[in-house]
């Protein structure tokens, strides 16, 4: 939505904040587990990916860059649930995504660091915002063209990056909460979601938004207060989203999309602005995706 992402927050003013995750269902962090292994259907037990593959300080390695801070876009939802799995009823193309938080100093990993994601269906769609139709722009999910109902509420949180734009936080329009979720890392620093491909809405490149809270506490009720250390955007390379475009429902989406070089949000330097490393199979991309990366993230805020 070129020009309509609220900006983020200036990374020194996001002071200790109050903030909730409720957990999806009772006991749910006891019942999963701490740093618990995550089914991944058909990729489990595949090598893992480069997100994971390095340790801190492994082989004398350069610690890695502070990973790029990007708008948190007008559609985030505090509070949603506790879970892993947030894919819910939703179509598409099954995406397994592997985070590692580290200290951008220290190369050190972020043990039970809370990590949220959330991102629009195969068809643009936000769970919460199903009023707004195809993002911000493009309609119902199919991208009819139509304009999204509603107009924004609250401020900018911020100036927004280069090329980007203002525009604020969307009061949510229903109860959906498909696509979203928060859960801990271990005590490497990784964390694992099991969602599907996103789709693409007008004005935008695919994407999904992602936030780093450390210091926190974890209960049975789920996460509270603590400290955002990262807000972003992770992204796909052209000929992943070149792929899924073939594949139901993608296909059926008619939406103009936007490039990974148009888009004004993407800060264009890799794996630091949050550029996935993707796995999966030519031809047989509808079986399945695993992205991975690695996010350095400064832990004092």
């Amino acid at each position: 939505m070129t020009g309509q992402e609220a900006a983020h927050e200036p990374k020194h003013t996001r002071d200790l904040t109050r903030r909730k995750v409720v957990a999806a269902g009772a006991g749910v962090v006891v019942a999963a587990g701490v740093g618990g292994t995550f089914a991944t259907g058909a990729f489990a037990g595949e090598e893992t990916t480069a997100a994971e593959g390095k340790t801190a300080g492994a082989s004398g390695e350069a610690c890695y860059k502070l990973t790029s801070e990007t708008t948190e876009g007008p559609y985030y939802i505090d509070a949603d649930k506790l879970r892993r799995d947030v894919t819910e009823d939703q179509e598409g193309i099954p995406l397994t995504l592997r985070l590692k938080v580290i200290d951008s100093e220290t190369c050190k990993p972020l043990a039970n660091a809370a990590v949220d994601i959330w991102h629009c269906n195969a068809l643009g769609v936000y769970s919460g915002y199903e009023a707004m139709g195809s993002g911000d722009g493009g309609g119902g999910g199919g991208g009819g063209g139509t304009p999204p109902s509603g107009t924004p509420t609250g401020t900018p949180t911020g100036a927004p990056p280069d090329g980007g734009g203002g525009g604020g936080h969307q009061e949510p329009t229903d109860d959906e909460r498909y696509l979203r979720g928060t859960w801990r890392t271990d005590k490497r620093g990784l964390v694992e979601f099991r969602t599907v491909f996103p789709g693409w809405y007008q004005g935008r490149c695919v994407h999904i938004h992602t936030k780093v809270h450390v210091n926190g506490t974890w209960t049975d009720a789920g996460y509270e207060g603590g400290t955002t250390v990262h807000t972003g955007q992770l992204f796909f390379d052209e000929e992943s989203v070149l792929a899924s475009a073939e594949v139901e429902p993608y296909s059926t989406n008619t939406t103009t999309r936007t490039t990974l070089d148009e888009d004004t949000i993407y800060p264009g330097n890799g794996t630091q602005g949050g550029l996935l490393k993707l796995q999966y199979r030519k031809n047989a991309m509808a079986k399945g995706v695993v992205a991975g990366l690695t996010m350095g993230v400064d832990p004092m805020g």
